[in-house]
């Protein structure tokens, strides 16, 4: 049974890389909700299909905006294209990433910019458009995707493990900062979620997937929906007094 967040009902939730896998999900949770759901992804045939498939399942229609997130002035654009259309955000969820993997020797350093951009710079500078307009509207929720990579040590991301990282002192930082003016932040931090890119390109072998879920205390899948669910939660009233926090959404992997 989904919990109903009556809090959420007509509130602007803003959602980058919004078009699948994970994002997918949130788009669909805060839609059925009731929120005035906008995502940004540079997918833009993906990003128009999801839009109607939630339209045509009954939630409010969601607003699709195609997006580079490496380019800030573009998403700047989009954010105040957004802000026109549906207010002042309530909600912000920095979800877009991209998990390449990578060798430590062989990383350049156009790729290591590439990395940080990818999945470190636009969090920034998202968030920092996005809180003049929580605090014009008295406060806000901002959530931002951290990953259990970094806490975990993975080998072939020390990159985007580093991110990653950065994402959860990031999250710190701001949470200090913007408390005052009612705005909290968060982090969620996956574990192994398979999604169909994660499928296609690194988790092909069931008996590794497997051999992964033997290691979580609950041995059942987490899945974009469980994700989705905790960032509903961190969106809502029924959280107003968390902040600063980093949740752990794995099933206990050891």
């Amino acid at each position: 049974m989904t919990t109903t967040y009556t809090s959420l009902a007509d509130r602007a939730v803003l959602i980058t890389g919004g078009a699948s896998g994970i994002g997918a999900a949130f788009v669909r949770a805060f839609a059925a909700q009731h929120a005035r759901v906008a995502f940004l992804d540079l997918d833009k045939a993906a990003g128009e299909a999801l839009a109607a498939e939630v339209a045509e399942a009954g939630g409010t229609t969601p607003l699709f905006v195609s997006c580079d997130l490496l380019d800030i002035d573009a998403l700047r654009t989009a954010m105040a294209e957004i802000q026109r259309k549906l207010g002042d955000a309530a909600v912000l969820v920095n979800n877009a990433a991209n998990d390449q993997r990578q060798v430590l020797s062989e990383v350049t350093p156009a790729e290591f910019d590439w990395t940080i951009g990818v999945n470190l710079k636009h969090v920034f500078f998202a968030a920092q458009a996005i809180v003049p307009q929580m605090q014009a509207r008295g406060g806000g929720s901002i959530i931002n995707m951290s990953s259990i990579a970094w806490m975990r040590g993975a080998p072939a991301l020390p990159v985007y493990a580093a991110a990653k990282a950065a994402i959860v002192g990031f999250t710190n930082s701001l949470a200090r900062s913007v408390g005052p003016d009612r705005i909290r932040v968060n982090a969620i931090a996956p574990g192994m979620v398979i999604t169909e890119r994660q499928r296609r390109l690194w988790y092909p072998d069931d008996q590794v997937i497997a051999e992964v879920r033997s290691r979580q205390a609950v041995p059942d899948a987490v899945t974009p929906e469980d994700i989705a669910s905790m960032a509903l939660f961190l969106a809502s009233d029924e959280s107003r007094r968390i902040t600063s926090q980093c949740f752990r959404v794995d099933a206990g992997l050891a």
